[in-house]
């Protein structure tokens, strides 16, 4: 029992299945109870009990699941998460479990290093194996009959963890530093502040090289660029000729500006000149006649009944 490190005083929960030998069980219980003393306690427990048993949390000093000589308990993470409820802050988890060693997957069965990361997920810190064992011939026959699960290639382990120095949930209050302490200016060395200041005297100073803004500038530089070699490589490509999406190559400008031509030489040329000014000064053949008004080389759209009566 030394490896529990229990001591008096301490509330100790045992937890057991229906593969624990009933008198292998009795002899730990009654060693635990030696352990703890008068003031100690000792509670057993089956394990497919623990979810409905509604311990209250931060009950107990040990936690010791599997540890019966004989048993081949397994542990799911509701179980292991409920184990680390029910442990008070720094209290210490002690299991054993069958492992599968050949690192095949399967539903039934973890490898000692998945047992170790369900322990983590569970809350648990300080992890450790302590003990690696072949399978006595009860515990396989236990496997066997219990789990109903055939294999050459198991090993009991013995891993312990502990909870850590705090409840789930708990809360603390951060010691921020004060307005009147963090308005407060760092010294600043006046050795180093020297370095980096520069006086009107240090720029009359021979030693100081100006630099000409205008001497680091190209020829080619000064250059005017060609509008052509402004545009975006795969602006205007193709057979119909388009515009970039928010084009700044000025191609969507002159784009605009050929429709407008288009649609100016496209109006009919009037033969006064006066077809903008409305029906009293139009001729008797006008295409615009019965059209309002309009500024000259606004763009007026023509029904095609006007033009064929043109």
């Amino acid at each position: 029992m030394a490896e529990f490190g229990i001591s008096p005083g301490q509330h100790v929960a045992v937890f057991w299945d229906k593969s624990s030998p009933e008198e292998a069980l009795k002899n730990l219980v009654d060693r635990l109870q030696g352990l703890t003393g008068s003031e100690g306690q000792v509670l057993m427990e089956n394990i497919t009990q623990l979810l409905q048993s509604a311990h209250k949390e931060s009950s107990f000093d040990v936690v010791l699941s599997g540890v019966v000589p004989g048993s081949t308990s397994l542990h799911s993470a509701e179980v292991l998460a409920e184990m680390a409820r029910i442990l008070r802050p720094g209290g210490c988890l002690f299991l054993k479990e069958p492992v599968e060693t050949t690192g095949v997957n399967n539903d039934k069965m973890k490898t000692a290093s998945k047992l170790c990361s369900a322990l983590t997920l569970s809350g648990f810190v300080e992890i450790k194996e302590l003990q690696r064992e072949a399978l006595s011939p009860e515990e396989v026959q236990s496997v066997q009959e219990h789990l109903g699960y055939h294999s050459d290639s198991l090993l009991s382990v013995h891993v312990t963890g502990k909870k850590p120095n705090f409840e789930v949930g708990s809360s603390s209050q951060l010691k921020l530093l004060n307005k009147k302490s963090s308005s407060v200016k760092p010294a600043v060395d006046p050795a180093a502040a020297k370095l980096w200041t520069l006086s009107a005297n240090d720029m009359e100073d021979d030693s100081v090289d100006l630099i000409d803004s205008d001497e680091l500038l190209d020829p080619e530089d000064l250059k005017k660029p060609d509008p052509a070699s402004l545009k975006a490589p795969s602006c205007g490509e193709g057979k119909k000729r388009k515009a970039c999406k928010n084009c700044t190559c000025g191609l969507a400008e002159e784009l605009e500006r050929e429709q407008q031509s288009k649609a100016q030489s496209s109006q009919p040329k009037s033969a006064c000149g006066n077809c903008y000014l409305g029906d009293a000064f139009r001729c008797a053949n006008c295409p615009y006649l019965g059209m309002p008004a309009f500024k000259p080389g606004e763009q007026v759209l023509l029904s095609n009944s006007n033009l064929q009566d043109a």
